[in-house]
């Protein structure tokens, strides 16, 4: 599959450098440029490209701008390409794939395409199923009958969460979360290789997070569930449940009803 892409800069050099370093990845073709926003807006229209890296600072039109102006239309992927650190949480609120900062870094690049694969790949296994479901609606609609109903958690649900932390804004996969304290307004989140912290509250947090996967064990954990690895009895009806990396989190007797589950 081709990754048709498109690059809007107003520094010639930036997009021949950004070229080159795109020439490594056989799945890309860059098949336009566009050296403002305005110019930007009608070629993505025009092309409908399936990926965009998109400069912030242009005069005229910067890049916030040229999302908004292709809103009405089915837009590309967008990875914003930028000298400016201070956009990072714009670009992300913006749902970007990714934020990569001048001169753009090899392995980062190589990072982003793998996350551009990704997306392509969840939005075709999509327009397939909905494909799948005309065809049947129109030739067998009794099956369609019978279909259940896709689950509210597919979409409701995170599945990267966006963490400002330490001057650095961290896109972390929901899956890689292992276990989350409160303390608090804040939420220190944890992951096999990293603890973050989250400026948000737990009843906040919960209600991003799959029910079927994070659960309330104590007045200040959430864990995820696929990770745990053994359940320890303690006193007083209460236990532990101990994680893939070993962490012990206490289960309190008011949420004990979690731990049946593991218990038959």
């Amino acid at each position: 599959m081709t990754i048709r892409t498109i690059i809007v800069d107003d520094e010639k050099l930036a997009i021949q450098g950004l070229q080159l370093r795109l020439d490594k990845f056989p799945d890309v073709e860059v098949i336009d440029t566009c050296s403002n926003g305005r110019e930007a807006i009608r070629k993505i229209k025009t092309e409908k490209p399936d990926l965009v890296f998109l400069d912030i600072q242009m005069p005229g039109f910067d890049g916030f701008s040229v999302v908004k102006g292709i809103m009405e239309i089915e837009p590309p992927l967008i990875v914003f390409v930028t000298a400016y650190q201070e956009h990072a949480v714009r670009a992300f609120e913006a749902n970007a794939v990714n934020y990569l900062m001048k001169p753009v870094d090899e392995d980062k690049l190589a990072d982003t395409m793998e996350r551009v694969r990704l997306r392509i790949a969840e939005k075709q296994a999509a327009e397939e199923a909905e494909k799948l479901k005309t065809v049947l609606a129109e030739v067998a609609p009794d099956a369609m009958d019978a279909m259940p109903e896709e689950p509210e958690h597919a979409a409701r649900y995170e599945k990267l969460i966006n963490i400002k932390d330490r001057g650095q804004i961290f896109r972390v996969d929901v899956d890689s979360i292992e276990r989350i304290e409160a303390a608090g307004d804040y939420m220190c989140i944890y992951t096999a290789d990293n603890s973050l912290i989250l400026r948000e509250t737990m009843k906040d947090l919960e209600r991003r997070l799959d029910p079927r996967v994070f659960q309330r064990v104590h007045r200040s954990w959430i864990v995820n569930l696929n990770q745990v690895r053994q359940v320890k009895p303690h006193t007083n009806g209460e236990c532990f449940l101990v994680l893939e990396s070993g962490a012990d989190v206490k289960v309190s007797r008011s949420y004990r009803d979690v731990v049946a589950r593991f218990v038959h």
